[in-house]
């Protein structure tokens, strides 16, 4: 008999008593599951976009333009696993989590890998926040220094106690509807940054006179890296789609997010790379005049990203330890509780490896790829029970896994090589 996604993948009874447990849990969560379609969007742009804009005319650099092919390649790849983790949802109602896709295809070890690899990758991200206010910070005030308790703190580590003291508040917001509030600025902050690049470019001397390389193999395996690190957003899919009203239109929200996030990252890639060349900054905000009221514009917009970002990165890692603690205790307490010290814990890694483009680089190759294209494709395959039977999908499918763990070992092997010629 041939699997399909519309067969309940285990018994009704136990069905039921699964569903039960997960509405109990959902009613004791503040997380609000009535988001609307528009307010998913923010949510998922504000995910897809920010932070990666700012490395892709490094990567492009890195690869040459021959490149660009690449980054459209990966984001098919991206988008296409999307749908997969959709439909891997959409098979069982219980699944509120990445975790869960894990635990449903390959049993509790399959929920562990799923775990380690997507918090580790949320949390790794959210450090690179921390770390890339600091540097534009510093890179706009190099000789500020602060006094706290009797210490003299310098501009970079100054700079990322103080932005980890401004997030604070929005890892509190457990509730997704409010975030998405949030998650509206950081989709604006990226338009103004591409805007502010281009006249930057256009009107403040800086012109489109680099021609570039066509290709760079050398730095191919670097921009393959970085492109994968801007499509790192799919640990958070799941809870947009279980914050979502009528869950049917996650498909077009993932749609409009992938198009409208690629054409800025190919945009701010293309000008980014007319404008400096070889001699591109791993942030191309520190390529940029600090005189100049355009570079400043955007350079400030940049530092509003991470803010809208971090809260929604680092949900699904508050949500899954909360599951640890008993009922009895206060889901708000425990929200404020967690994320104050996730943010504190993060701020304390960024102090110790302040190093943006490598760490990226490496979140990229390792940590992007497996849990945002190899690991679903792997559950779909499970779940679905198409790997029983040889046909078009299965062979599509098998080729994305053999590409995508290819460019882990091989991206990961160089990540690490530059990461260890920086120390």
């Amino acid at each position: 008999m041939e699997a399909s996604l519309s067969v309940p993948l285990i018994e009704d009874e136990e069905n039921k008593q699964i569903v039960g447990r997960k509405v109990e849990e959902i009613e004791s969560n503040s997380i609000s599951t009535t988001n609307s379609f528009f307010k998913t969007c923010f949510n998922g742009l504000n995910a897809l976009s920010g932070v990666g804009i700012l490395s892709t005319p490094y990567a492009l650099a890195s690869g040459g333009w021959l490149s660009l092919i690449i980054l459209f390649a990966i984001a098919t790849a991206a988008f296409f696993s999307g749908l997969l983790i959709q439909r891997c949802m959409d098979s069982d109602s219980s699944i509120r989590t990445y975790p869960d896709i894990g635990k449903l295809a390959f049993g509790k070890k399959g929920r562990l890998i799923v775990s380690i690899f997507m918090y580790t990758e949320l949390y790794l991200v959210a450090t690179g926040f921390l770390i890339l206010e600091g540097d534009n910070l510093h890179n706009l005030f190099p000789n500020m220094e602060f006094q706290v308790a009797g210490l003299t703190i310098g501009g970079k580590p100054g700079f990322i106690v103080i932005v980890s003291l401004v997030i604070l508040p929005t890892v509190w917001l457990d509730n997704l509807s409010l975030l998405s509030y949030v998650s509206a600025s950081g989709v604006l902050a990226s338009g103004i940054i591409l805007v502010s690049i281009i006249w930057s470019g256009a009107f403040d001397g800086i012109g489109f006179q680099q021609k570039g390389t066509f290709v760079n193999w050398d730095g191919m395996l670097t921009a393959i890296s970085l492109y994968a690190f801007c499509y790192c957003a799919h640990p958070v899919f799941p809870t947009l789609y279980t914050s979502m009203k009528k869950k049917h239109q996650f498909s077009n929200v993932l749609v409009v997010c992938f198009i409208l996030c690629t054409i800025t990252y190919a945009s701010m890639a293309i000008f980014g790379y007319l404008m400096f060349g070889s001699n591109l900054l791993s942030q191309v905000t520190l390529n940029l005049p600090t005189n100049k009221l355009s570079s400043k514009v955007a350079i400030y917009t940049t530092l509003v990203n991470p803010i809208a970002k971090y809260a929604l990165m680092v949900t699904p890692i508050t949500n899954a330890i909360k599951t640890r603690f008993p009922c009895h205790y206060s889901q708000r307490f425990l929200g404020i509780f967690i994320g104050t010290n996730l943010l504190i814990s993060t701020a304390l890694v960024a102090l110790a490896i302040p190093f943006f483009g490598s760490l990226m680089s490496l979140v990229g190759a390792f940590l992007s790829i497996t849990a945002s294209i190899i690991l679903p494709c792997l559950c779909y395959l499970k779940i679905s029970g198409i790997y029983r039977r040889f046909n078009g999908e299965m062979v599509g499918i098998c080729l994305v896994v053999i590409v995508g763990v290819c460019l882990v070992v091989f991206g990961t092997y160089t990540s690490v090589l530059d990461i260890i010629a920086n120390l």
